[in-house]
């Protein structure tokens, strides 16, 4: 194989990996760029503005919509926050902390500002909010709920292998100390369940609910994008 041909093969080589490459990227319509966030994006380390005692989660938008799932029936003050847009305002109050004085800034264009939609933001998103809010509090109630149930069925069952186990103790059989053991080893994995519901599964459950319940009252601005 000549020069000429090993360049042409190498050519055609590259080209055919790029096109693989770009077959298995996902691709996203120009449309859906939700968000132009001024300061940050959730990746970097942040340093958010300050102004009069606050600190500023601001976002950048063309039109209200752009905020909100399209897909989503309902009236626009009941819509869904696009889901882009709450894991950055979720991201952010986290990084700010939750006992930090923190406003949502939005920016929008002059024409946009004066829109009925404008208006009914800073409503449609602490309504958002506090739905997920209460979501989430029944969803830590159905996880307690579900904790103790089976805390008492983990109860019941590490008895019931405490007593085999004590039973099986009056035969002196060599398989009787392996059942001995193996009894004591299920009653406590039968323990793992409940104990970690109580210990660790709650808390970020209960995290998320504090932290929704903080924005659904977080004060919302909208300013003229400059």
């Amino acid at each position: 194989m000549g020069a000429i041909e090993v360049l042409v093969y190498a050519r055609r080589r590259a080209r055919r990996r790029t096109l693989l490459e770009s077959a298995a990227a996902p691709s996203f319509p120009r449309s859906q760029t939700r968000l132009n966030i001024l300061q940050k994006t959730p990746e970097s380390t942040p340093s958010y503005r300050d102004r009069d005692g606050f600190r500023l989660i601001e976002i950048t938008l063309r039109e209200p919509r752009q905020l909100f799932n399209n897909l989503d029936p309902a009236p626009f003050h009941a819509k869904d926050l696009e889901a882009t847009a709450e894991d950055y305002i979720v991201t952010a109050v986290r990084e700010i902390g939750l006992t930090h004085p923190t406003k949502l800034a939005i920016y929008l264009p002059a024409a946009a500002l004066i829109s009925d939609d404008a208006q009914d933001v800073p409503a449609a998103i602490h309504n958002y909010f506090a739905y997920r809010e209460q979501h989430t509090r029944r969803e830590l109630h159905d996880l307690l709920r579900t904790g103790l149930i089976i805390l008492v069925i983990g109860l019941v069952f590490l008895f019931a292998c405490l007593w085999a186990r004590g039973a099986a103790r009056a035969f002196a059989a060599p398989w009787a100390a392996i059942l001995n053991e193996g009894l004591l080893i299920m009653g406590w994995v039968a323990m793992w369940r409940p104990i970690n519901v109580f210990l660790y599964d709650w808390w970020p459950v209960r995290q998320r609910q504090k932290t929704f319940a903080c924005i659904a009252v977080i004060p919302v601005e909208l300013h003229q994008h400059e």
